[in-house]
C-alpha cells in the first residue's frame, strides 16, 4: 500500500488547495489532473451521523456561515457554498461528503483521511469512515491519520490492514508523539510539522521501520531540504511545484 507509492510521496493537502478551494471536489479532481501521488482530506461527522469533508471546526472561514460543524445536519451544510471565498470561479462548490469524494476519485488516487473529530472525540467517526472504505472497496487506497491516538486505535480495530499516520503537533505539544512513546500508538508513518523535522527525527523513525510524512510544505527550499533528508512524503498545497522539485527541477523561492 504505502510502499507502492512514489517516494517521496506528494500528498495534495486538502486537494490542490493552492489552485482550488480546499476540501472540495474541485480541489480533489484537480489534484488527480495534476498527477499528485495522493490527496489528504479532513473528515468530521454531522449531527445526523454523516461523514462530511471540512477542516475547520467552525464554518465561517470557508462558507461565511456561523456555527460549528458538529452542530449541523447534513442538509443544513449542503445549503452552504464553499467555493467563492477562494475565487468567484468556484462559486457553487459544496462541502462534499466523504462518500462523494470516494465515488469521484477513490479509485484514481491514494487518500489520506484525517480523522478530525477533535471537538467530539467520542463520536463514531472512525467506525463511520471505515464503513465507507469498505462500502467503496477502497482498503488498498486509503490510510488514516489523526492527532488523536484513540481515533487511530478505534479505526485500527475495524480495519487493521489500513496504514495509520500519527500526527504530531508542532513544538513541545507534539514531543511525546515524536518520541519513543509514540510507539505505544499503532502507526506506520509519523506526520511531523515542517519546523520539527530534523535529520535525527527522520533517522529515528526509519530505524523503527516508520515512514515520515511532513506537513505543510509549500516553499521550494523546504521541499528540497526535506527531500535531501530522505523524508518519505510531504503534504503540500502546491503539488505541481512539489512534483517539479522532486523531478530535480530548480525553481526560485515562492511564498
Amino acid at each position: 500500500m504505502l510502499s507502492e507509492l512514489p517516494r517521496p510521496t506528494i500528498f495534495a493537502h486538502r486537494g490542490a488547495s493552492a489552485y482550488a478551494p480546499e476540501n472540495t471536489l474541485a480541489a480533489f479532481k484537480l489534484a488527480v489532473e495534476q498527477h499528485a501521488d495522493a490527496i489528504e482530506l479532513d473528515a468530521k461527522l454531522t449531527t445526523d451521523g454523516q461523514v462530511i469533508v471540512i477542516h475547520d471546526q467552525t464554518l465561517k472561514r470557508t462558507t461565511g456561515a456561523e456555527g460549528r460543524v458538529v452542530q449541523m445536519s447534513l442538509a443544513a451544510l449542503r445549503e452552504l457554498e464553499a467555493g467563492s471565498y477562494f475565487d468567484p470561479r468556484f462559486a457553487g462548490e459544496k462541502i462534499p461528503t466523504l462518500a462523494e469524494v470516494f465515488e469521484t476519485v477513490g479509485k484514481q488516487i491514494f487518500i489520506n483521511v484525517e480523522l478530525t473529530n477533535y471537538a467530539s472525540p467520542n463520536d463514531s467517526l472512525p467506525e463511520k469512515v471505515s464503513e465507507l472504505v469498505q462500502k467503496f472497496g477502497l482498503a488498498q487506497h486509503v490510510m488514516y491519520s489523526s492527532f488523536n491516538p484513540q481515533a487511530l486505535r478505534r479505526a485500527h480495530r475495524v480495519l487493521p490492514e489500513l496504514p495509520l499516520g500519527l500526527l504530531a503537533s508542532p513544538g513541545w505539544s507534539g514531543a511525546v508523539a515524536r518520541s519513543f512513546l509514540g510507539r505505544l500508538v499503532p502507526h506506520q508513518a509519523l506526520h511531523p510539522e515542517l519546523g520539527d523535522t530534523s535529520p535525527a527525527l527522520v533517522q529515528r523513525a526509519h530505524r523503527s521501520g516508520r515512514r515520515v510524512h511532513v506537513y505543510t510544505v509549500n516553499r521550494p527550499e523546504d521541499m528540497q531540504r526535506l527531500f535531501t533528508l530522505g523524508v518519505d512524503g510531504i503534504f503540500t498545497d502546491d503539488p505541481l511545484l512539489a512534483l517539479r522539485i522532486r523531478s530535480g527541477e530548480t525553481v526560485g523561492s515562492q511564498v
